[in-house]
């Protein structure tokens, strides 16, 4: 088995064919999108794919080491992860296809009008070991 990371974005990637930002929704629309969405998670704990999963607020802020005795900086001049991720979904599943063929199900969850969002997901493998260092 290999873990894979599904990441949901805000932007950043092509726009879905269902490009209605979220926050222009109705109550009733994303109560669909959330009831897929522990649908799709809950199917995939039945076949033990299901690794972890969240949401994430929008809120956030970049932080980096600044030197010795000095504060952390933050924020900067470049499109932040706040900006651009909408959450995630960690699966671990017997091949890359089957990464894929979970990520294009999960693309259909269903946005505004109740219809599927057909959003692009960032699929990443995890590293199963260090990177080798070649002198």
């Amino acid at each position: 088995m290999a873990k894979y990371l599904l990441l949901k974005h805000y932007r950043g990637a092509p726009a879905p064919v269902n490009d209605v930002p979220m926050d222009q929704w109705t109550p009733e629309e994303i109560s669909a999108h959330m009831q897929y969405m522990h649908d799709f998670a809950a199917r995939l704990e039945e076949t033990g794919e299901f690794v972890d999963g969240q949401a994430l607020a929008p809120e956030g802020t970049f932080v980096r080491y600044d030197g010795e005795g000095r504060p952390p900086v933050t924020d900067g001049p470049f499109a932040e992860t706040k900006d651009l991720i909408a959450g995630w979904m960690v699966i671990d599943v017997d091949s890359y296809e089957r990464a894929i063929e979970l990520a294009g199900e999960l693309s259909a969850a269903p946005g505004a009008g109740g219809k599927p969002i057909h959003e692009w997901l960032e699929v990443r493998p995890f590293l199963t070991a260090p990177p080798t260092i070649t002198e």
